[in-house]
């Protein structure tokens, strides 16, 4: 048998790939992430098919559940929300399973950051204003950031930069950021990107944090800080240039 972990995308039950689609289709155990993966996507699971919600579920637990279904010569398939690379908790149910000796194959989904910058119709590295992106979080009642993780550190470079589980925090992550960014930076807040219910917020970092409890929002959030998010006026990106060099990378 194999642990499949399957990255189920941001909210939206199509936006699942299909190689991710095909396992939740053909293995007769499914982990779940709770509310975080849309309930739709569960009816794609074949009849009889062992559904467990691991939301109130410790990693000894769900391990556990993953071995019982190994020893009985069952597929799994671990549904996470967004994609197993970014903020999933991932990682440790892996290094599990190696221990074990338990075979598992990892499946990308959309991430919630990318999901997000579509509802914004806006590129995250645009030519000349912002070619980086950093992806984090911030501390709060999670585990710890990493020495130099800091917002203060990694805002320095004044790169566009995108938090996960950060919006209960807004008033301490503007203040951290405004030194670096400026106050009339632009912001934007996705809540429940890519769904039915998806809300959106756009301002500054002088008004966005009012804009958030205004609106009530409190999790399932990101939020984009970075001038790509109002620019307009901007180069071609050399890619498409009518001067590049087309012989460059053909074969």
């Amino acid at each position: 048998m194999t642990v499949y972990f399957v990255g189920a995308g941001p909210g939206a039950a199509d936006l699942i790939t299909l190689r991710g689609l095909r396992r939740l289709q053909t293995s007769p155990v499914c982990l779940y992430a709770g509310s975080l993966v849309p309930r739709e996507l569960l009816r794609s699971c074949p009849p009889g098919t062992r559904l467990v919600d691991t939301a109130d579920l410790n990693l000894d637990e769900i391990v556990a559940e993953l071995l019982t279904a190994h020893r009985a010569g069952l597929d799994v398939t671990r549904l996470h929300s967004g994609d197993p690379s970014v903020f999933s908790a991932v990682a440790e149910q892996m290094r599990r399973l190696d221990t074990l000796g338990v075979p598992y194959e990892v499946v990308p989904g959309v991430p919630a950051f990318a999901a997000a910058a579509a509802s914004l119709r806006r590129e995250l590295t645009v030519p000349g204003v912002g070619q980086t992106v950093i992806l984090t979080r911030t501390s709060a009642r999670a585990t710890p950031m990493p020495d130099g993780e800091d917002l203060a550190t990694l805002g320095a470079s004044g790169a566009t930069m995108v938090l996960h589980l950060a919006v209960q925090r807004i008033d301490e992550l503007v203040a951290e950021l405004l030194p670096a960014y400026g106050a009339d930076c632009p912001v934007a807040v996705v809540a429940r990107a890519s769904r039915l219910d998806e809300e959106i917020l756009r301002g500054t970092l002088a008004d966005i944090a009012e804009q958030v409890r205004a609106a009530g929002i409190r999790r399932t959030a990101v939020i984009v800080v970075g001038r790509v998010l109002s620019a307009t006026q901007f180069p071609d990106s050399h890619l498409y240039s009518a001067g590049r060099d087309r012989a460059c990378g053909e074969s």
